[in-house]
């Protein structure tokens, strides 16, 4: 039986996403690295904007992490001055995480490069082509089972 050539990588999507996905995640860290945060802990902080005030045990939850990692995460985000622990106002055993004015402004100047970053992998694409591509990715994301806005590399943080 004669066997048929496999199909080339570059024509398979998987290896085409892991190729964009892990030249991306490259760029992006080297790109935080001159404001002194990986891209892990930047998803943190982003998750927080979107409600700051949240409890230790809500952040993991929202994030998918262990209830130790967060601790960690969150000792670590404390001393760096990005966030800080306060008593929760309903809760006196839980603590409500909020950022400082630099984690905001880290935020603001992480999100510019992020959107420098995609308008470069981008730039081939019309303006058609990226919401299509956007939203196919989407659909694929929400299919696997991945928490949708979530850094991958959390779990392993």
């Amino acid at each position: 039986m004669d066997a048929s050539p496999p199909r080339p990588l570059e024509g398979r999507a998987a290896f085409l996403l892991s190729q964009l996905g892990l030249s991306s995640a490259q760029r992006f860290t080297a790109a935080l690295a001159p404001l002194g945060i990986t891209p892990n802990r930047f998803g943190v902080l982003a998750e927080l904007a979107r409600e700051d005030g949240r409890t230790q045990q809500e952040l993991a939850t929202a994030l998918g992490l262990h209830r130790n990692s967060m601790v960690a995460m969150m000792d670590d985000l404390e001393e760096r001055g990005l966030v800080e622990r306060h008593r929760h106002p309903r809760d006196r055993r839980a603590y409500a995480i909020r950022l400082t004015p630099s984690a905001r402004e880290l935020l603001t100047a992480g999100a510019r490069i992020a959107d420098e970053l995609e308008e470069a992998l981008l730039a081939p694409l019309d303006l058609e082509e990226r919401a299509a591509l956007v939203a196919t990715l989407a659909r694929l994301v929400a299919a696997s089972g991945a928490r949708p806005g979530v850094h991958p590399g959390l779990a392993t943080h």
